[in-house]
């Protein structure tokens, strides 16, 4: 086997197995299949508990309604636990993967839903050098660093105050990453903000400022599954991104550097086809990944606004998602490292491509690559990016 999500997942299950003390209340079940009550409107944003921590430290679960979209999050990693929208029919459906219960976050969780820092993707060896300091990071991926470490931002209890911007409604998610944390220079202060827009979009917008130069890619790790998560794979899924070059990678997942071409290759996506049409293909790409794991370098670049990089379909419900980001990275992973072991909320378990990710970024390794756009932050300089889910139906 390739380094791969699962040596993570293997990891994350023997160190954290006892780190969380699951309380599932039973309003918390019911949010995880309940449907909204309306299609328009704003409700909450609602807070409950979810569980608690080993130390006693408290997780709630925030839920908020607008426009046709439910969104549940936890304070425990800004996890998405839930995101409901209808289909063709006006039938609901939670599209995104995830659990019932604390226990399962803490102890086996593919980062699923979760704020991704403070760097997002790998950055290879765990290390880099920035200023002729080289900082040492956890190996937690094979021999390299993987989404800030094993105590990331996914695994931190965040601040969580809800807010309601004229139509629209949501959640701010607050955190200070000290200087060291996970090896990373500089104290970091972190805003992400959840919205729910009034013209039924999820965006998610993130800030950070440091006090010591440092390296910053926050993300979101939400799996979908347009036809309802627990409903089988995604392979017939269409999927739309518009982006003419990929970063190729080695056999631990690590960008070789180059900006390959998409064309006549499995990771020609730009007139969209079906997730699974090519993941047979004999591409030596594909062979590494095990499938698509790999950062698609959009077209449009980096971007003062978002705009539009991607369309995914689901046939049978109809459902449509797209997304723009000012980011000019997208990292498509295909679920590849799904085996039947993790059971979700609605009771089913998640087997090989039942999920699949479209985490907006920077590119990965970019300390360790001059070439690749920055990720480097500095005092007196303030991280900003933003990205717009939208959903409709065909």
């Amino acid at each position: 086997m390739t380094t791969s999500r699962r040596a993570v997942l293997t990891a994350a299950a023997g160190a954290a197995a006892t780190a969380a003390t699951a309380v599932t209340t039973p309003a918390a079940a019911a949010g995880a299949t309940t449907a909204p009550r309306g299609t328009s409107g704003t409700r909450g944003p609602v807070r409950q508990r979810f569980g608690s921590l080993a130390d006693g430290t408290g997780v709630d679960l925030w839920t908020l309604e607008n426009d046709g979209i439910r969104l549940r999050v936890l304070s425990y990693g800004g996890i998405v636990q839930g995101l409901e929208v209808p289909d063709r029919r006006g039938r609901w459906a939670n599209v995104s993967l995830g659990f019932d219960n604390l226990d399962d976050y803490v102890a086996k969780s593919p980062y699923f839903g979760a704020v991704i820092g403070r760097y997002g993707n790998r950055v290879a060896g765990g290390t880099f050098t920035l200023d002729g300091t080289t900082y040492r990071l956890p190996v937690n991926d094979g021999p390299n660093s993987l989404h800030g470490g094993d105590q990331g931002f996914d695994k931190r209890v965040w601040d969580v105050e809800p807010f309601r911007r004229g139509a629209d409604t949501g959640l701010t998610l607050r955190r200070v990453s000290p200087d060291g944390e996970m090896g990373y220079p500089g104290t970091l202060t972190v805003r992400v903000d959840y919205t729910l827009t009034a013209r039924g979009e999820f965006r998610v917008d993130y800030e950070a400022t440091t006090d010591r130069a440092t390296v910053v890619n926050l993300t979101n790790h939400t799996y979908f599954n347009l036809a309802g998560e627990g409903n089988g794979t995604v392979h017939d899924h269409r999927l739309r991104i518009d982006a003419s070059r990929y970063t190729p990678v080695d056999a631990t997942l690590i960008p070789t550097g180059a900006l390959a071409r998409v064309a006549r290759t499995p990771f020609d996506f730009r007139l969209g086809k079906p997730i699974g049409e090519d993941l047979r293909h004999g591409h030596e790409q594909i062979l590494l990944g095990q499938g698509y794991d790999h950062n698609f370098v959009l077209d449009k670049g980096i971007t003062e606004r978002p705009q539009k990089a991607v369309t995914v379909t689901e046939p049978t419900s109809g459902r449509v998602m797209t997304i723009a980001t000012t980011e000019p990275g997208l990292q498509f992973y295909s679920g590849n490292f799904l085996d039947g072991t993790l059971k979700g909320t609605s009771g089913r378990v998640y087997r090989q491509g039942d999920g699949f990710c479209l985490e907006t970024q920077h590119f990965p390794d970019s300390p360790n690559r001059p070439s690749f756009p920055t990720t480097v932050l500095r005092p007196g300089r303030t991280y900003r990016s933003s990205t717009v889910h939208s959903f409709g139906t065909l």
